[in-house]
């Protein structure tokens, strides 16, 4: 992720009903960071939640696409990671387990990135999950972005 901020990119964060809250919550973080020192990044929470044409209309190559889900069953954000994908975005999906255990279609997805599945079906434990590996995210961004020279860096 760090490395795409440095070539311009920006985190564009989805997630419907309850998961757009974490979304606009990862947000603010990287926008408006709370530790004195840090740099803001440029991030944008996507309108209705993302679905395929906001990902198509406003991603671009060096751009991160982060989506939310409880259970990775939201055929709107399993396109919308899809387009994420032809459209050589970094992926990132925090999921829950949902019916199938394994992140549901949005997990299904064929080229993701990366991918962190929840082995619950409680929303509760799901969303702390969350929170917490996306406030890891916020941290190891600014870590590699502080570093003289991070991996992948010529």
């Amino acid at each position: 992720m760090a490395q795409r901020f440095r070539r311009g990119g920006r985190l564009l964060a989805m997630g419907t009903g309850p998961a757009a809250a974490d979304a606009a919550h990862v947000v603010v973080e990287f926008v408006h960071p709370v530790i004195v020192g840090k740099r803001a990044l440029p991030a944008l929470a996507l309108p209705g939640g993302g679905s395929a044409t906001t990902v198509e209309l406003f991603g671009a190559a060096d751009d991160i696409a982060l989506v939310f889900s409880p259970d990775g069953a939201e055929p709107d954000l399993a396109a919308a990671m899809a387009a994420a994908v032809r459209r050589q975005l970094l992926t990132v999906a925090l999921l829950g387990g949902g019916v199938d255990g394994r992140g549901g279609r949005v997990a299904a997805v064929a080229g993701l990135d990366h991918v962190i599945v929840v082995p619950s079906t409680d929303r509760r434990v799901v969303r702390e999950a969350h929170v917490t590996a996306y406030h890891v995210l916020w941290e190891l961004v600014h870590v590699f972005l502080d570093a003289p020279e991070a991996p992948g860096d010529h």
